[in-house]
């Protein structure tokens, strides 16, 4: 069978990335066809790669870095791919990938990262920080309707959804009335080597986005006057360093080689906002750390509370002090090799094989219609 593979935005190393390199690492003979992308990110990840670009990569590099100006065109974008001489086409989306237009002979298999969270479930936060004036707040409002529209439409030209999480799978039922089937996304846990021993700080690794709650966890160091290390880079940083106190350090961005030493000197790692998935969870269980975290999304099926870590119930600061006491109180139990080896379920090759085997099982019940 002939494969294509669809996929978004390639202007990042994220974990929706990484993702779609193991989807190319099982069927590397398959093109892949994305939005928009960064040759720094294509040449990272996919060197040898059969790259299909749309015509956005003819509009000026200031433009293309600037993917918010292109909302209202990217609905059209995915329709233009010609993927007519393919047997099965895979998407890996988060927004718009789905909506490619497929012949009706063509198997259409979506991994689906989320539903259109800025259209469906943050609709209300998205129109709060960008509304803006009345007349900007209206146009958006009609912008994101009419996208909402079409999302619905997208939807239904998906044959079959994989959900990365138990939760994904409930909001594509809620948003796209569709059942999925659940395969966790790879994390390269073999980079990582667990030890018990620790440098004393406790360790934030994530995007600087409001959504994150990265707040909460300052606000609760603060009071607890415990050291916190935070890595990522993001628009909230500001804001989020003119919150901290003394105990608080920001590392800014860490390459991937360096991200396990930092890792290992951790005490434990606080995952303090909502993920669909959560790689850094188990990536801090890989180093055989346990993780404190939000009891919400992904962390709820990846963590197993009192063996890998610790629930706090709200983003709440008192909360997630109250979670880092208990924590400290029963430390010494946490065993470094029982947390690796539950990282050790959402490994690449468990990914790579529960993806081959879920299409391959599509594919020959689609050509027994």
């Amino acid at each position: 069978m002939k494969i294509a593979l669809v996929h978004e935005s390639l202007t990042r190393l994220g974990g929706a990335e990484r993702v779609l390199a193991e989807m190319h690492r099982l069927y590397p003979d398959a093109p892949i066809y994305a939005l928009l992308h960064e040759n720094s990110v294509t040449k990272a990840l996919f060197p040898d790669a059969d790259l299909h670009f749309s015509f956005l990569r003819r509009f000026p590099e200031f433009l293309r870095k600037r993917e918010r100006l292109f909302l209202p065109l990217l609905p059209v974008v995915p329709e233009t791919f010609d993927l007519s001489r393919y047997d099965v086409v895979i998407s890996s989306a988060s927004a718009f990938a789905k909506g490619v237009v497929t012949r009706p002979g063509t198997l259409h298999i979506c991994f689906c990262h989320s539903p259109t969270r800025y259209l469906w479930d943050w609709y209300p936060h998205v129109l709060e920080e960008f509304g803006g004036g009345t007349l900007k707040y209206g146009v958006l409002t009609i912008l994101l309707h009419y996208l909402r529209l079409w999302d619905q439409a997208a939807s239904r030209r998906v044959d079959y959804y994989i959900a990365n999480s138990n939760t994904t799978a409930g909001r594509i039922k809620k948003y796209y009335g569709r059942d999925s089937h659940v395969v966790y996304p790879p994390v390269n846990i073999n980079k990582f080597s667990p030890t018990k021993a620790h440098k004393g700080y406790f360790l934030i690794v994530s995007r600087l986005s409001p959504y994150k709650r990265i707040d909460v966890a300052i606000h609760a160091f603060n009071k607890l006057e415990l050291p916190l290390v935070i890595v990522g880079e993001g628009r909230d940083l500001e804001r989020l360093q003119g919150i901290a106190g003394p105990t608080i350090t920001f590392k800014g961005f860490v390459s991937d080689d360096k991200l396990p030493d930092i890792y290992a000197g951790a005490r434990a790692v606080i995952f303090p906002g909502e993920d669909d998935f959560g790689i850094v969870p188990v990536e801090a269980m890989a180093s055989g750390k346990p993780v404190i975290a939000l009891r919400r999304g992904g962390a709820t099926e990846t963590i197993v509370e009192g063996v890998t870590g610790e629930f706090f119930d709200e983003p709440h600061e008192a909360l997630l002090a109250e979670a880092v006491r208990s924590f400290m109180e029963k430390e010494k139990d946490y065993d470094c090799l029982k947390i690796r080896a539950r990282a050790e379920l959402y490994s690449e090759e468990n990914f790579r094989n529960n993806l081959e085997k879920y299409v391959a099982e599509k594919w020959k019940e689609w050509q027994m219609r």
